[in-house]
């Protein structure tokens, strides 16, 4: 095959590719947009496609990347199932900026104060994307993560 022809394969296989990941994240934002309405939550949006509001404002320090959050949290999907919860695993620790969690929820959590409550709704691709986590989140799921940030420390 010539290397024209290989290249413009792969070209349009990833024009293909963008199209409908752009279909997608439309779809999802409509299935948000329609869920938050249906409950009459007033919710803002992120540029990545966060949807958060936070319910309760409390006066600690501002989370930074870098520091060590810990959260109340349930993580539940958009018809009331509850997922995971602080209930049943105990609190949520992790250090901002350095992955591990759901980029939604870091990016949620970049937003909040040490005791402020929050909900959130992330599309998949800010969740556990096309496979979900194999476990309680099902393939392509948007979730609701309802927090509290207990605590900041620098690490």
């Amino acid at each position: 095959m010539p290397q024209q022809d290989v290249v413009d394969i792969g070209r349009i296989r990833n024009e293909v590719l963008i199209t409908v990941n752009r279909e997608l994240v439309e779809e999802d934002n409509e299935r948000i947009r329609a869920f938050v309405e249906s409950v009459g939550w007033l919710m803002k949006t992120t540029e990545s496609g966060l949807w958060y509001k936070i319910y309760h404002e409390g006066n600690g320090e501002v989370a930074q990347t870098g520091m060590l959050a810990t959260l109340e949290y349930t993580v539940s999907l958009l018809d009331g199932t509850v997922c995971y919860s602080s209930a049943q695993y105990g609190p949520l620790s992790f250090v901002l900026g350095r992955g591990g969690v759901e980029s939604g929820l870091e990016e949620g959590i970049l937003l909040l104060r040490v005791g402020d409550k929050a909900r959130m709704i992330m599309p998949p691709h800010l969740a556990h994307g096309l496979p979900g986590d194999g476990d309680c989140i099902p393939q392509r799921a948007i979730i609701i993560y309802e927090v509290e940030l207990i605590s900041l420390f620098l690490q």
